[in-house]
């Protein structure tokens, strides 16, 4: 019993219950576009060097190509990967190599013979990595979805496509139409028997 308690029930007064934290909204469509474009502009004009640039803007295209897919993810941890890359562990990662010397954060070995620069290069290929996953994992009930389809379709409608050509022309099933005579006829000369 917490000491609150105590002297409520000794005063007969109700303790007022305390008034619950204010949990944060998930971040919008919106709000994880725009800290993308905030990482941008971290690292544009030169502000970090082209191995970091490069890898930097690998890991936004992928987040960007899956936020109008989290959907698809509901509310896993994949999601929240996703979400959180864009919104904090992208940004800190680049802001956490800003706030140091240009010249000490890529020359000094600050972790196992690593310099800031490698540690951050290394950060960013695991986000590189682990976005890949996601996408991929993402595509891929899109994928089922339309195999299953597929097959549906095949059981409901028996033999289906040859993957997926058109056969524009006769075919073993289909003989060509008889030309020999009639308005479809060859004109005299020209590919008739």
């Amino acid at each position: 019993m917490a000491i609150g308690d105590f002297f409520a029930r000794l005063t007969g007064r109700k303790q007022e219950a305390p008034e619950p934290a204010a949990v944060p909204r998930p971040p919008t469509t919106d709000d994880l576009l725009a800290s993308l474009v905030r990482v941008e502009q971290l690292v544009a004009n030169g502000a970090v060097p082209a191995v970091v640039a490069s890898r930097v803007g690998r890991v936004v295209r992928v987040v960007r190509e899956t936020i109008p897919r989290l959907g698809n993810l509901g509310g896993s941890a994949q999601a929240y990967s996703v979400m959180a890359t864009a919104t904090d562990y992208l940004p800190e990662a680049i802001g956490g190599y800003l706030r140091l010397p240009r010249q000490w954060a890529d020359t000094r070995p600050v972790d196992r013979g690593k310099t800031s620069l490698m540690i951050l290069i290394d950060q960013l290929d695991l986000l590189a990595a682990t976005m890949d996953k996601v996408f991929d994992a993402v595509n891929r009930a899109d994928a089922a979805a339309l195999i299953a389809h597929g097959r549906f379709l095949q059981e409901k409608f028996g033999t289906g496509s040859t993957g997926g050509a058109l056969a524009l022309g006769p075919t073993e099933s289909t003989p060509p139409p008889d030309l020999g005579s009639g308005p479809l006829a060859p004109p005299p000369g020209r590919g008739g028997s």
